[in-house]
């Protein structure tokens, strides 16, 4: 299996998402964190942040460029053109792009960058930043075996790693990459629940957390159907029953259903948006 410990990484992009990959890259010791940077096109101050926090090195444009075996594209999917821009002078053949950006094709970004460069796109999740993420990957049209063992290897350090077909990349934006913000909206939607019925703000935010936890955990070590989890706690006339059949009369399936395809569908709207504006 090819190694990152003999790698140069260079991030373009210094946000949540570089963070978590860059703390998860160094606290698991997958490479000196000296062959790690990172470049942002404005806020030198976050830079020097990251390098003290973590270690890594602080290099100008040029050189983070010129060295890098491996270029993680990690800035918002609407500046994808300007940042190639700025950098595809200095890129070499053979360097490895990663991109983390929802929506954007690999083939897109081998035609910014204007030659047939090995390209590996993405979808992780917020959970990266504690090193939870379920992450999909999708090799481009000229990455390799070996270019793809670099990226598990590199997002197995903040979580899982499933490896799909770039078509499918849209269904996964929709459904783990956004999924953070539905668990977050749930919760939301039972503190509002449990201050109406008398709970304490604090008391009902730690059954819930631990009660989301519980849930998760069920489903994978005992690998059973939700559904046949969910009735087994479903007595008949009860309270569960209960408040179900509120969730199946106000539309609950439905809703999450739809509001899954309208965010894959989002997904690839931005993909054509940047396509058509280059």
């Amino acid at each position: 299996m090819s190694s990152l410990k003999d790698k140069t990484i260079c991030f373009l992009g210094a946000g949540s998402m570089a963070e978590a990959m860059i703390s998860g890259l160094v606290n698991k010791n997958l490479l000196p964190s000296k062959q790690i940077c990172a470049l942002n096109r404005s806020n030198s101050t976050r830079i020097r942040e990251l390098a003290t926090r973590y270690g890594i090195s602080i290099l100008r444009k040029e050189e983070a460029i010129r060295t890098a075996d491996i270029i993680i594209l990690a800035v918002k999917p609407k500046d994808i053109d300007a940042a190639i821009a700025e950098i595809q002078s200095f890129t070499r053949p053979k360097q490895l792009f990663i991109s983390v950006l929802a929506g954007i094709s690999t083939d897109y970004i081998s035609h910014l960058l204007g030659h047939q460069a090995p390209v590996i796109r993405t979808m992780p999740n917020t959970s990266a930043a504690v090193g939870l993420s379920a992450t999909a990957i999708a090799s481009g049209a000229f990455a390799t075996e070996k270019d793809m063992e670099l990226a598990m290897q590199i997002f197995q350090a903040i979580g899982i790693v499933e490896t799909v077909k770039e078509k499918d990349l849209h269904a996964v934006t929709g459904l783990s990459g956004s999924g953070p913000a539905y668990v977050y909206y749930l919760v939301e939607a039972m503190e509002a629940a449990g201050r109406e019925i008398g709970l304490a703000p604090e008391v009902a935010r730690r059954l819930i957390l631990q009660t989301i936890i519980g849930a998760a955990h069920m489903l994978r070590d005992r690998q059973e159907e939700p559904a046949l989890l969910r009735k087994q706690v479903t007595s008949p006339n009860g309270t569960t029953a209960a408040g179900i059949a509120v969730l199946e009369e106000r539309g609950f399936q439905e809703a999450m259903l739809a509001c899954i395809k309208r965010a894959a569908e989002r997904s690839a709207e931005m993909g054509k948006q940047s396509v058509s504006a280059s």
